[in-house]
């Protein structure tokens, strides 16, 4: 993509209202804009980031067995009543009355239509177990929506929801889940610990929270160590295998949100060399809980016996566009976003000093023609900016790797890479054949 072709509306200055520096990079990088309180349109630059983050997640997903399918936003009142919980469910839930005077909302959540649409198409317990999963739009009315897209009332999440036999079973498809959400978020760049939480308005028994740790989190979190130098994608794993080990792994060291927190155990469990007590960033969370939704709806099968079985349930969130903030809030500098390989929205950032020169010309196209054909996406830097502004706009957008092509430069046999990670610049010989080896060892050395 060639810049001066490109939709990228950067800002020089950090627009008043944006409190955390994430929803500041936001604006400024061109990533987002604001349609109303807590609703923001995504530009291009960051719909690109967005598409990255879902294609891993949806990755992850489809290893570990689940099933995509897509919901709807608007979803029925009568089955929220069917459960119990429309009532409840306080002043979050967006409600709509139809032309017709039907009562609508707007999903908040989609334990009931899942549940619906399970109980409605499955008899057997030969068509059990099965965890379906969508990535879908969703509201909620906060009260007082900030920090960007941290605490927006309009997000993209990824949502899945097992229907087991068993509680044993549905401890199984637990299991899946939550090694699948260590793997997915490791990939995206994060170092997210799961905690014991609270089940809150979802229900149930069992739930962990996915935190990462940020200066700028939401509530306390509190944890051993340890759990900052494990890693779920150091081995194979087979999600068809018992994973009670790993998940041991996981959570035999002590980790609680606030809610959850118990200071005498830490005390007790935790030396004080290994104590964490931090801001947290919830950008995850997952929860079993039984009977709570397909007991309420009548969602039950036919057993080998030939006895109705009501199946067991659980839900597995991913706060998809929340990712996007916490991510920033996780890596950046005064310059600006320093995004992870697997998401940035170019992978290589190619800066024309001199347009117009015709060497410079030359060169920065040869350069964007070979990454571009070894399936690399480049951003080329073709305006008439001055070059301090290149910069400056390269630094803030965060690609992981620049090159700088100029005049000066190529009079001497050499252009430069940049690592936006550390900073770090190598020169590279102009008469090097293969363009996309040679940057690869550069990168690979920790440029």
């Amino acid at each position: 993509m060639r810049l001066s072709q490109f939709f990228m509306p950067v800002l020089k200055e950090t627009p008043s209202g944006a409190e955390i520096v994430s929803h500041q990079l936001m604006l400024r990088a061109g990533l987002v804009r604001q349609s109303a309180a807590g609703i923001y349109s995504w530009l291009p630059l960051g719909l690109r980031v967005l598409q990255k983050i879902e294609a891993i997640i949806r990755e992850e997903q489809n290893k570990a067995g689940a099933i995509e399918l897509l919901m709807p936003t608007i979803q029925p009142a009568e089955i929220w009543r069917e459960s119990g919980r429309y009532d409840d469910y306080g002043k979050e839930m967006l409600r709509i009355t139809d032309r017709h005077d039907r009562e609508l909302l707007y999903g908040p959540t989609n334990e009931e239509l899942i549940t619906q649409i399970f109980r409605d198409s499955v008899k057997s317990y030969k068509d059990c177990p099965r965890t379906l999963y969508h990535i879908q739009w969703k509201f909620r009315d906060e009260i007082r929506p900030r920090f960007g897209v941290m605490r927006g009332r309009e997000f993209l999440m990824k949502d899945a929801y097992s229907f087991d036999l068993s509680k044993e079973e549905a401890r199984k498809s637990y299991q899946k889940m939550f090694i699948s959400y260590l793997r997915t978020f490791e990939r995206l760049g994060l170092k997210a610990i799961p905690m014991q939480a609270d089940t809150g308005p979802i229900g149930g028994d069992l739930s962990h929270e996915f935190i990462i740790l940020a200066d700028t989190g939401e509530s306390e979190v509190f944890c051993h160590k340890a759990l900052l130098e494990k890693s779920a994608l150091d081995t194979t794993i087979d999600f068809d295998d018992d994973l009670s080990p790993m998940m041991e792994q996981w959570t035999s060291h002590y980790a609680a949100t606030e809610e959850m927190h118990d200071a005498t155990r830490f005390e007790k469990e935790v030396a004080s060399a290994d104590q964490i007590s931090a801001r947290g960033i919830e950008v995850g969370h997952i929860f079993y809980f039984g009977e709570k939704y397909t007991k309420a709806m009548k969602c039950e099968v036919q057993g080998p016996d030939g006895k109705l079985v009501t199946l067991h349930g659980g839900s597995y969130g991913i706060g998809v566009s929340r990712l996007l903030g916490a991510i920033i809030e996780a890596s950046h500098d005064e310059d600006g976003i320093i995004w992870p390989n697997s998401v940035a929205p170019f992978d290589v950032g190619i800066i024309n000093l001199k347009p117009g020169d015709e060497a410079t010309d030359s060169m920065c196209q040869q350069f964007y023609k070979a990454l571009q054909d070894h399936g690399l996406d480049c951003l080329l830097d073709d305006t008439k900016e001055r070059p301090g502004g290149k910069f400056k706009t390269m630094d803030l957008i965060g690609l992981p790797t620049q090159i700088i092509v100029g005049p000066k430069g190529l009079k001497n046999g050499i252009v430069e890479i940049k690592s936006r990670k550390t900073g770090m610049r190598q020169e590279l010989e102009t008469k090097e054949l293969d363009i996309v080896t040679a940057i690869t060892a550069l990168t690979n050395k920790g440029l």
